[in-house]
């Protein structure tokens, strides 16, 4: 299987160790991995974040202004990607505080190098599917390079706005996407108050997708949280 794909995922690295931070960096970019920030305490990576917005974060668990834990709740704020914990905290408690949290995965140091690359490489292939141009669902067809949606023979042309929706719903298929990760998806660095432009939106892709969009199969609402993409496997 090809993963290349995954090798320009933007991780970000934060441990307040730089000899530990440099082996880790060093262990990336030898499998590949070319686009990589650092930062070494929690107002450092919540401030880094924002700009170079992460797509995959391995944090440490003691940083000298706070703790990993508290950093993996700022750091979701500003963007719904996968966490990985690499700490010398081993206990139980703190490994169910981080996957309570959330976390996609939880390394105690020290580690072996190639481990780390086999867990965020699974991370990864789970979170960011390789791109698609035909994604099948229950009752249509969304063809993405022609931007439309093909039901019982019929062409639906989409909205851009759609199109970026439905492209964050499916980078995300199987999982919930919130609503603030598909506002910033559609209307970018400020996504706040599109809330009800978001749910129109919706409305008329279950409109297009479903056959019954009142009653939807392929487009489902996860009460609170956002909105979960269901493809069939064909």
């Amino acid at each position: 299987m090809d993963l290349s794909y995954l090798k320009n995922k933007r991780i970000l690295i934060v441990d307040d160790e730089q000899e530990l931070l440099d082996l880790v960096v060093s262990v990336f970019r030898n499998d590949g991995y070319q686009n990589i920030a650092t930062a070494k305490s929690v107002r450092e990576a919540t401030a880094l974040a924002k700009e170079f917005r992460p797509e995959l974060a391995v944090l440490d668990v003691m940083l000298p202004d706070g703790n990993g834990f508290g950093l993996m709740e700022q750091l979701r704020k500003t963007g719904d990607y996968p966490v990985l914990f690499l700490t010398a905290r081993g206990e139980e408690e703190d490994k169910f505080r981080g996957f309570g949290l959330g976390a996609d995965d939880y390394m105690v140091k020290p580690f072996l190098p190639r481990e780390l690359l086999y867990r965020v490489a699974a991370i990864l292939r789970r979170t960011y599917r390789e791109e698609k141009t035909l994604v099948p669902l229950k009752n249509s067809v969304i063809d993405f390079a022609r931007a439309e949606v093909v039901r019982d023979g019929e062409h639906i042309p989409l909205t851009a706005k759609e199109h970026a929706l439905l492209s964050a719903l499916w980078r995300g298929a199987g999982r919930i996407v919130t609503i603030d990760a598909l506002c910033e998806a559609a209307w970018g660095d400020n996504p706040f108050g599109y809330e009800n432009s978001l749910m129109a939106h919706i409305c008329r892709i279950r409109e297009k997708i479903e056959a019954n969009p009142s009653q939807p199969v392929s487009l489902v609402t996860v009460k609170g949280l956002g909105y979960k993409l269901l493809v069939e496997d064909k």
